[in-house]
């Protein structure tokens, strides 16, 4: 039997598709940015004056190698916390579960490093030592320091930081789709990534990992109410 999809079929699934990014980027626009606490003010306002104001796939490959952290943070202090109550069963695998949603959080994080240094390297863009691996790599532990630092102390803190570097992602990414309408018309193919997803444009890839940003976002202010596990 021929299940080979028609054509024209997957190309209003994309149209579709893309409607919908754009709506979302919409909606993101639309909405004001969340009061950043005093560390994301200084991580944004440290990052401009070495990887410029304005947006770019080397600014954001670094923005994204510095996302992943919280998430393997949280990881870590749960492994150690399942060490100590693994007797208490019910504990240990809500505990468990946690750790689940922190490594998707995590992999998806992954996939955007992956995409904006693959879009970087096209351009010929950040490949500098310094600027775009060493200064990054000390940015990122220093972060992932205070998150794990935070979670150990006041859980809330932690999730409300990660809550508000995610809303500065997803407001950046739809952002510059919005000022960049050349992206619209270009196509990408990534192999490597291909896992991630099929988008017709460069440009509904950018608010695809908008809209990540804004699930991630969305996922820790739900962890503001109960951030410890009992």
């Amino acid at each position: 039997m021929n299940t080979a999809v028609h054509p024209d079929v997957i190309q209003a699934e994309e149209r579709a598709y893309s409607a919908r990014l754009r709506r979302a980027q919409a909606d993101t626009l639309r909405t004001p940015r969340r009061r950043y606490g005093l560390a994301t003010r200084l991580l944004i306002k440290g990052m401009d004056p070495i990887y410029g104001r304005s947006g770019s796939f080397a600014k954001y490959q670094v923005l994204e190698l510095i996302a992943r952290v919280p998430y393997q943070s949280w990881e870590r202090i749960a492994y150690l916390a399942i060490s100590r109550v693994h007797r208490d069963t019910g504990l240990a695998r809500r505990i468990h579960d946690r750790i689940e949603e922190s490594r998707a959080q995590q992999d998806n994080e992954e996939w955007h490093l992956l995409i904006m240094s693959d879009l970087a390297a096209r351009e010929g863009t950040g490949q500098g030592w310094l600027r775009y691996r060493l200064l990054p790599q000390v940015v990122a532990t220093v972060y992932y320091l205070l998150s794990w630092l935070l979670f150990l102390i006041v859980p809330a803190a932690s999730y409300r930081l990660n809550a508000d570097f995610e809303d500065h992602a997803e407001h950046e990414y739809m952002a510059f789709v919005a000022a960049h309408p050349e992206l619209e018309t270009r196509p990408w193919d990534c192999p490597e990534a291909a896992s991630y997803g099929h988008f017709a444009s460069v440009a509904d890839l950018v608010r695809q990992i908008g809209c990540d940003e804004r699930q991630h976002k969305d996922e820790s202010l739900a962890r503001l109410a109960a951030p410890r596990l009992r």
